[in-house]
């Protein structure tokens, strides 16, 4: 058999992705949903549709500082801005504040002054803005005159009472929050940020800072990963470097389920005999099931993931490669869907765009490649996607990248000029 009849015979065992991400994904439940003051709503997942119980404005008032005054007596006669250079003069009544709260009727011939957000007098259908007038105190003359409805708000005029504000599943953003509170919302009923802890694992690994020596590998995992889970919205925790002692690791992870809503390893996935953490969670008790499953998936880089649960709450385990580039990448694939899902969020997967390949790039058969990728938008409309550094590369790759591009099983190749797939990285430049 030659080469290319082996590498095509291995493909052939791997399971697809899409197959393996359903599998996951279906075993998983969003968090149960709690009851969440307004102001530590930020961030979390909508558990419900939220209506507007008021409207917003609730009144009527001025949007602009100036004068409230009845549109007919400043337009009639054709008079200032109208074709009569002559200004026109109102009796000063009174002065609003945004504080003012009784009602007030405007008399022909009279206005209030008024402040940004104060109530309208009852009959104001106008409100002149300051710089248009000679600012009176008493009386004041107005140069120019608006159009009828300038510089005024009307009750409801924004949002509606019974407003659609935000469906289930939307993460509530700070502009979220200033809608509920206009609206008069104080409590959200929300899924809870998922508790995410991550786990290195290895003896080989040593903690940032050293330089590692030969033997050592210093620990960038547990780093990144911590990172790309708050990234997402979780409350993450990094535990650090776990041993490869059997023992040990069991208790350490056991300790976890106790604050964990998923836990995050990396390192040992593979089928050696140095790779523990595939060896003590695949392990199984008695007759049982193991209870995690170790798949080789068409995913490049990194195939070796595992997936199912430990502990007596049998919380949720997301096994990932130890080679950085790989892990992050599974984070991506696998880890972060799984965490929108825990979140409530929807959609769970990052958005995509097809855009035009800018240089040809070469992929492995039989499997599904993410790679680093930089996209921008044409003037004319559509996308670009230059690729960047992937494979072995695939760490410094991330690093540039805005996007992620993905090449399916079946590209071997992928020409200039093409199209591609790219998943959009929510990265904060």
């Amino acid at each position: 058999m030659t080469a290319t009849a082996d590498a095509e015979a291995a493909a052939n065992e791997l399971t697809p992705l899409a197959d393996y991400l359903g599998s996951v994904l279906r075993r998983l439940r969003a968090l149960p949903p709690l009851d969440l003051d307004l102001t530590q709503a930020y961030g979390n997942v909508l558990a419900e549709d939220v209506v507007a119980p008021h409207a917003y404005p609730a009144f009527d008032q001025a949007a602009v500082d100036g004068y409230a005054a009845r549109w007919e007596d400043i337009s009639g006669g054709g008079r200032a801005g109208y074709g009569d250079p002559r200004p026109v003069r109102l009796n000063v009544v009174g002065d609003l504040g945004a504080a003012s709260w009784r009602p007030v009727r405007l008399t022909p011939g009279a206005c209030f002054s008024v402040a940004a957000g104060s109530p309208l007098p009852i009959a104001a259908d106008v409100v002149v803005p300051v710089d248009w007038t000679d600012q009176g105190m008493a009386a004041v003359e107005i140069f120019r005159v608006p159009k009828r409805g300038y510089g005024l708000r009307r009750a409801g005029e924004e949002l509606p009472a019974g407003t659609l504000l935000a469906r289930s599943g939307s993460y509530i953003s700070p502009a979220l929050v200033a809608v509920f509170a206009a609206t008069g919302i104080g409590h959200v009923v929300v899924r809870p940020s998922p508790r995410v802890v991550v786990v290195a694992t290895g003896d080989e690994l040593v903690d940032v800072g050293r330089a590692s020596q030969p033997g050592q590998v210093v620990d960038i995992n547990s780093h990144a990963l911590t990172a790309a889970a708050a990234e997402v919205g979780a409350l993450a925790y990094r535990v650090g470097i776990c041993d490869d002692d059997p023992e040990g690791l069991r208790g350490l992870l056991e300790d976890q389920t106790l604050r964990a809503d998923l836990i995050i390893t990396t390192g040992g996935t593979g089928a050696g005999p140095g790779d523990m953490i595939r060896r003590v969670l695949s392990r199984r008790d008695g007759g049982r099931a193991s209870p995690v499953t170790f798949s080789e998936v068409a995913l490049y880089p990194g195939s070796a993931l595992g997936f199912g649960t430990v502990g007596a709450e049998e919380v949720p385990v997301v096994c990932l490669p130890g080679e950085p580039g790989a892990a992050l990448i599974g984070f991506e694939v696998l880890a972060r869907p799984a965490i929108q899902l825990l979140a409530g969020a929807e959609p769970v997967f990052r958005p995509s765009v097809r855009a035009h390949l800018l240089e040809t790039v070469s992929s492995p058969s039989g499997l599904r490649e993410f790679r680093p990728a930089h996209v921008a938008e044409r003037r004319g409309g559509g996308y670009t996607v230059q690729p960047l550094r992937g494979g072995p590369y695939t760490l410094s790759g991330l690093a540039e990248a805005n996007g992620l591009m993905v090449l399916g099983e079946r590209v071997t190749s992928a020409a200039a000029g093409s199209t591609v797939d790219v998943l959009l990285l929510d990265r904060r430049r």
